[in-house]
């Protein structure tokens, strides 16, 4: 048993809530153990200037953790200059995973804008950013559909990530924080519902882990986002079908 109680292979309660902001044509509060992402979905009428008459749209995200999400209060992202690296590594790695689940040939020449704002962190703050900002952006798309703004909902699977790490010699998966910061190895995975690979990080800090330990790792996190896929359908009433 671990600190709080749960199995090596056994996930943090997960419960995501849709429609949590008025305004925004798409959003989610996911909530896994005691980390908590707000997650927003904005529909634009533009695209980047490299997509210019292409005839495609475009997914990207971003990413910021609240001053008190944190043990202790923390400056906000940004102040005074860029954001820092893990901030922009997150936003890359929330978009990618967007992106690799639509057609983006058929949301024409527009852009969807997710955020993913953190207001409590206990660990997997990006991982539970994929999940929940995968479920406002299928309800944007759905907004879109709705409204005349594209003909059918490009959905191409789900998609979902998870945490798993070596923790006291022993792998697990969807780390809290108290197991992240003693972990010997770390990492996030990203899937989709279909079980493909769309980013797998993983660093050792401290000895270096072998291909067992790897292969177990990965078939842990499998088994997380399987059961985060089950939950997201569940949550979107598993209109994946009737959307198209």
């Amino acid at each position: 048993m671990r600190r709080d109680g749960r199995t090596n292979a056994q996930l943090r309660p997960v419960k995501i809530t849709r429609g949590v902001v008025k305004y925004a044509e798409g959003s989610a509060l996911i909530e896994a153990g005691n980390t908590r992402v707000i997650c927003t979905a904005t529909i634009e009428e533009t695209v980047p200037p490299f997509l210019k008459d292409k005839g495609k749209g475009w997914v990207t995200a971003e990413y910021g953790m609240l001053p008190r999400s944190t043990h202790t209060r923390m400056n906000r992202d940004g102040r005074g200059g860029k954001p820092n690296g893990r901030t922009l590594e997150i936003q890359r790695l929330i978009g990618r995973a967007m992106r690799s689940v639509v057609d983006l040939s058929l949301i024409g020449e527009r852009s969807f804008l997710i955020d993913c704002d953190v207001v409590q962190a206990d660990g997997g703050t990006r991982t539970a950013s994929i999940t929940g900002a995968y479920v406002c952006f299928i309800d944007a798309l759905r907004f879109a559909a709705r409204n005349g703004m594209i003909k059918k909902i490009p959905q191409i699977d789900y998609v979902a990530a998870v945490s798993v790490g070596v923790v006291d010699g022993q792998p697990m998966l969807d780390l809290c924080y108290e197991e992240d910061k003693d972990a010997d190895v770390d990492m996030n995975i990203v899937m989709t519902g279909a079980g493909k690979y769309v980013e797998v990080q993983g660093t050792a800090e401290g000895s270096p882990f072998t291909g067992n330990t790897l292969n177990e790792l990965l078939e842990l996190a499998r088994i997380g986002i399987e059961g985060l896929v089950g939950i997201q359908k569940e949550v979107l009433k598993d209109e994946f079908v009737s959307g198209n």
